[in-house]
């Protein structure tokens, strides 16, 4: 493609409807431009370029050049470097793959029409991802970690196929595409829970690849600061699609990308110009909304629109012709032309006007068929990413233009239906075997038989040979860093909080105190991460500024206004902290990179990300999600839980569902503690599992803001018993439960409460009450379940649920009560051996007084032993009187009212 000249720039001057008064004035400074950029070059241009942009605004004088450069290639044929490959045996092997990843669809769903599956997609993509395997994509060895790649999900079925032929797979995976339960199945999209030696990333959840991505990218520049592991020289590819774009987590850290120069991130989004359901922006065109955007948000842009086809065409063009129709034409226009051949194509874009025609009045119908888009093209794809290799101080993103159902004919190419296309007719299957020139007879393409070139084969050697010159192959994941990490003793960090003594402090200072303690080990110190969303000061972190610092690739650049303080802000290139500031997609995403980096780098780290607890599984549940899908290991600490103790700030911030969501993941093992040595305890086994023994696990921790007495260890120290009970859920903290009449169940910021119920009981109405820490609702379940399953499918009875062998014994009605939606404590009732009464926070939340909100939800004190003595009279125990007699001493006789979750 030629240099665009003057009458481009004249040409986007007229389409802005701006007139030019003195076209030979004009002509004199674009001659003078050009003879810079012929006798000097582009990068003296380029500097007076902008140093003339910055004086005119100095005097007032504004731009009003478009956002977008013209719908052309970034990189002038000029500036082109040769292929490095074999052409041919590219071409060849892009269509094995392509063969395959289709076979892989169409077979599963003739077989089981239900399944699903996606081809379009990859057809589009198919060169987008070769490029990078055949040249660029650098697997880990000995001597360097590798690049990283993100996968747009749709589109692994030709990852399959290249793990096919690359001999990881065997066919009957491929023959078990999107069938895992009985079989060595394939799964739908990249998902590392379900293939942990394959996949490294979850991506299938739109808008999560390219947060996730970047914070990566980020991570590895902390690690390269810190002196914890080398990472220059190593990429971040994100392949992602156009209409994954419009998720705001796509584009809501493209500004941390550029201001933290992340030149070791590259983008490549595949703008094929449709979604699911029709083009991406039908009435506008997406490559020239993403320049603007990324380019805005301080990004390195590269256009691959046009292949090397229409190098001539371009040529030729002396009146820009064809720009000036790509100005004037929308994506739902292009995406018509894409599904149409070249006869429509003559008639319809070229036939515009006796230019355009008189560009192609010497080519035949098929001919200009054959003119590929840019992401089509294995030379400009090629030369784009090179050029993304070599750019620094900055993050580039590759718009590249391709067609969605690149050769699947007239049932798939650019239709409106092409994403849903799941099966090909025989006629369309013959057609795309001769479109892309494979060795198949008709038998084989009737009964869609995978293909394999001989092990010999030309196509076969050239992938290991390219392979092996990038160091392997990819993508393969490490489950098991090489080696695990002992934590220190407990009494190391945390005996303050075992021999606490009645001193007064909120379950978040403890924790914070245990963190501050862990960053001083000399051994484990290091690899912790403490990650905070803004919000450092409210949870009483701010001592830690000093201690380790604030990451920041730049220092710290400035006087920060809190100098002479002992906490003042400090940043610094070897801070340990990340502050990500408001956005908690932002944190959680470095917390992701942090728990996930003793797979991704064989370096296990240990990050605590602290934040408001509503702001988590409710805000960034999908997030939160696929980081068990990428078995993350690490702490998320809920702070300021549950829905009563943030008093003040009202509905918005106080949560009574976290625990609930937290539940519904396998691998996420949930606490909600009431002392600070329960959060000792709950720390203390999960550095072990998840550092030592390098168990797939995370752990949520919820921590008040309530001040109150912190009680002791049993023992000042953690027997085995109260161990056992902190953390498989659930142990008796006061009174005889054989002897009490009612046994209370109280969970984190409630369990004072319960206490205090247990105290009005025994000295208003001479019943004795027992008292029980529960530390986790979902432990408990997930073990009584687990019992329930065996002993159904076994008749073994000898496992009995935890919790129900903790209250054997006890006796009379049990009362749970919890800071939490009562669906919580509703998850054990199948597994407590009598009448069981939950009282929860359902409903909003509202702004109060610890002790209004509580009576409000009716899990305070009064509410709990009024549920108790009315457990008590419906069993018969107690006259009902008694209860009578409470509700008026307590001012419990008001009409009856709605429920507070109907308010």
């Amino acid at each position: 493609m030629t240099d665009l000249s003057s009458g481009t720039n004249q040409l986007l001057s007229i389409a802005k409807g701006r007139e030019d008064t003195d076209p030979g004035e004009t002509a004199e400074w674009l001659e003078a431009l050009d003879a810079v950029v012929a006798h000097v070059g582009r990068d003296r241009a380029q500097y007076i370029f902008d140093r003339l942009a910055e004086h005119a605004l100095s005097v007032g004088v504004e731009s009003a050049r478009a956002r977008a450069t013209p719908y052309a290639n970034t990189i002038p044929v000029s500036q082109q470097p040769p292929y490095p490959g074999n052409l041919d045996i590219e071409e060849r092997l892009a269509a094995v793959l392509r063969w395959n990843a289709l076979a892989m669809v169409v077979r599963a769903n003739r077989a089981y029409g239900e399944l699903g599956g996606h081809i379009a997609s990859y057809a589009s993509a198919a060169d987008l991802f070769e490029v990078g395997f055949n040249h660029f994509f650098k697997a880990a060895d000995a001597n360097n970690g590798g690049d990283l790649v993100y996968f747009q999900p749709h589109s692994s079925p030709g990852v399959y196929a290249r793990a096919w032929l690359e001999g990881f797979l065997g066919e009957e995976h491929l023959k078990h595409y999107r069938r895992e339960i009985a079989g060595p199945g394939l799964c739908s999209y990249p998902h590392p829970w379900l293939m942990p030696d394959f996949w490294q990333f979850p991506t299938g959840s739109m808008g999560i690849g390219p947060i996730n991505s970047i914070y990566q990218a980020r991570f590895m520049r902390y690690l390269q600061n810190r002196n914890l592991q080398r990472t220059e020289g190593r990429k971040v590819w994100g392949f992602f699609g156009d209409g994954e774009m419009d998720e705001p987590e796509s584009i809501g850290a493209l500004s941390l990308a550029a201001r933290e120069q992340l030149d070791n991130l590259v983008f490549v989004i595949n703008c094929n110009l449709q979604r699911l359901d029709g083009p991406v922006r039908s009435n506008g065109r997406i490559v020239d909304e993403l320049e603007a955007q990324f380019t805005g948000a301080g990004w390195n842009v590269i256009k691959v629109l046009w292949g090397s086809d229409w190098d001539a065409l371009f040529a030729r063009d002396r009146t820009n012709a064809l720009l000036r129709a790509f100005a004037h034409t929308v994506d739902g226009q292009f995406q018509t032309f894409s599904a149409n051949d070249g006869r429509y194509n003559r008639e319809r874009f070229f036939g515009q006007n006796p230019e355009l025609a008189a560009l192609v009045a010497h080519m035949s119908d098929e001919d200009i068929d054959r003119l590929r888009r840019g992401g089509h093209d294995v030379r400009k794809l090629h030369a784009a990413y090179a050029k993304a290799l070599s750019h620094k101080g900055q993050p580039t993103v590759i718009l590249a233009k391709t067609m969605k159902g690149f050769g699947m004919g007239t049932v798939g190419q650019g239709r409106m239906t092409t994403h849903q296309q799941k099966k090909l007719d025989l006629d369309d299957l013959k057609q795309f075997r001769d479109r892309f020139r494979l060795p198949l007879s008709d038998e084989d393409v009737e009964q869609v038989r995978f293909y394999k070139p001989a092990d010999n084969a030309p196509e076969m050697r050239y992938l290991h040979e390219r392979r092996a010159a990038l160091g392997g192959y990819l993508p393969r994941r490490r489950a098991k860093a090489s080696q695990g990490i002992t934590p220190p003793a407990l009494h190391s960090w945390g005996q303050f909080a075992l021999d606490a003594s009645g001193k007064e402090m909120s379950t978040t200072m403890a924790f914070v105190r245990m963190l501050g303690s862990l960053l001083k080990d000399k051994t484990l110190g290091p690899r912790v991460v403490p990650v905070v969303a803004d919000e450092a000061r409210t949870f009483g972190m701010a001592n830690l500024f000093r201690q380790v610092g604030i990451y920041s690739p730049l220092g710290q650049l400035y006087e920060p206004e809190d100098m002479g303080s002992m906490l003042y802000y400090r940043e610094d290139t070897r801070g340990q902290i990340l502050e990500e500031g408001i956005s908690e997609a932002g944190a959680v995403s470095s917390w992701i990179a942090a728990a996930t980096s003793y797979s991704v780098h064989d370096l296990p780290m240990l990050p605590f990300y602290i934040y408001y607890s509503m702001f988590g599984f409710q805000r960034i549940g999908d997030l939160i999600f696929a980081a068990a899908d990428q078995r993350s290991r690490g702490f998320l600490i809920g702070a300021t839980a549950g829905r009563t103790t943030l008093g003040g700030e009202g509905l918005q911030h106080q949560d009574g569902t976290s625990h609930l969501a937290a539940s519904t993941i396998p691998n996420c093992r949930a606490y909600d503690p009431a002392f600070a040595y329960e959060v000792a305890a709950i720390v203390d086994e999960g550095m072990k599992d998840m550092m030592e023994r390098q168990n797939d696990v995370f752990y949520y921790v919820t921590v008040t803001n309530e001040n109150y007495a912190q009680p002791s260890a049993p023992g000042n120290s953690l027997d085995a018993h109260t161990r056992e009970g902190i953390l498989r859920g659930i142990y008796r903290i006061g009174g005889d439960a054989a002897d009490a009449q009612v046994q209370l169940l109280g969970s984190g910021a409630i369990l004072n409460e319960a206490i205090a119920a247990r105290t009005m009981l025994e000295d208003d109405w001479n019943i004795g009450a027992a008292v029980w820490s529960v530390t986790s609702f979902t432990e408990l379940h997930r073990d009584g379940a687990s019992c329930e399953r065996l002993a159904r499918l076994h008749d073994d009875d000898a496992n009995v649920p935890f919790v129900t062998r903790a209250l054997e014994g006890s006796r009379g009605p049990v009362i749970a009560a919890t800071d939490y939606v009562r669906a919580v404590p509703e998850l054990i009732r199948a597994y407590v051996p009598r009448r069981y009464v939950t009282l929860g926070t359902d409903g909003f939340g509202r702004s109060d007084t610890r002790q209004s909100l509580r009576a409000f939800f009716e899990v305070d004190r009064v509410s709990i032993v009024i549920a108790a003595l009315k457990s008590l009279v419906d069993e018969g125990v107690i006259e009902k009187t008694v209860l009578q007699a409470a509700r008026e001493k307590y001012g419990k006789t008001q009409e009856a009212h709605d429920a507070p979750w109907m308010r």
